[in-house]
């Protein structure tokens, strides 16, 4: 308690009290920098000092991704809102209109097309901030989608993915998602165009077991939380001491279970080259000064 809140008329303390942003200040879960948001933003959401990789809005990954931040974003077939009628804490339906309020988008994976140095490409991201960037109806018709107007355009197609698994709330709605994604990768396959999957932080669960490792190439973000299960679980089953380091990028790196680890400032330029050997398309012409 203060003068302020012991003395002065609340008409009077709404003057003298000022209002911050929540988010004025990131903290990095690494190193515990405090970073000041405008900072972090403009950094691609790495933490200067650490080089930690902090989870980027999609909207933000899209404006890095494409030329001049131009892209078309592709509307997803829309599906059932509750098959099941689930309710634990609160109704399923609940849950979804929270979280489209939270994130202004219908779900956790979006759609976008446009050029990536010259090249048309297809882009689709996921979302963790929306419920968890969960695998459900949505969001398996959503990629499918991308991946067939990829075939369409004879383009490549590259996916940002984060989620924590299946959405149980669909139960095996959401689980017939995994065999759906994956025949459309091998649509992708059949078609010769280039599939390339940018694993972040985390993958896990039936999005691991499907279609975020079935890339041509897999990339991942530093630091990402790669797997099926988790850590701790793993453990305890199999009564082991895991090895340092144990499902992140660098482990599964150096262990053959993905391509490269690539720094964020780096991906655009990667993802670029990458299309362009895949394709067979030569590299752009530099303008003599």
């Amino acid at each position: 308690m203060n003068w302020i809140s012991n003395v002065v008329p609340p008409k009077i303390r709404s003057f003298l009290r000022r209002e911050t942003p929540e988010n004025l200040w990131v903290k990095c879960p690494e190193s515990g920098e405090l970073v000041f948001h405008k900072d972090l933003e403009a950094n691609f959401y790495v933490v200067p000092g650490s080089g930690y990789h902090m989870r980027m809005p999609a909207k933000a990954r899209f404006d890095m991704l494409f030329d001049d931040a131009a892209y078309e974003e592709l509307p997803t077939p829309e599906v059932p809102l509750d098959p099941l009628k689930f309710r634990d804490v609160k109704r399923y339906t609940d849950r979804l209109k929270e979280n489209r309020l939270k994130t202004g988008v219908e779900d956790a994976v979006r759609l976008c097309r446009g050029k990536l140095e010259g090249m048309e490409i297809v882009a689709a991201v996921q979302d963790f901030e929306f419920l968890g960037g969960s695998l459900g109806m949505a969001a398996g018709e959503a990629i499918i989608t991308g991946m067939m107007n990829a075939v369409e355009r004879q383009t490549p197609f590259v996916i940002f993915t984060a989620s924590g698994g299946a959405r149980m709330q669909e139960g095996m709605f959401s689980l017939m998602q995994m065999p759906r994604t994956t025949v459309a990768v091998q649509r992708l396959r059949a078609a010769r165009l280039p599939y390339i999957v940018v694993l972040t932080n985390p993958t896990t669960g039936g999005v691991t077991a499907s279609y975020a490792m079935l890339g041509d190439i897999q990339i991942a973000e530093p630091g990402a939380v790669i797997g099926f299960a988790g850590a701790r679980v793993i453990a305890q089953t199999i009564r082991e001491h895991l090895p340092e380091g144990f499902q992140r990028a660098e482990y599964l790196e150096a262990h053959g279970m993905i391509d490269m680890v690539v720094r964020r400032h780096d991906m655009r330029a990667t993802l670029a080259r990458l299309c362009r050997l895949l394709t067979k398309r030569p590299a752009p012409q530099v303008e003599a000064a």
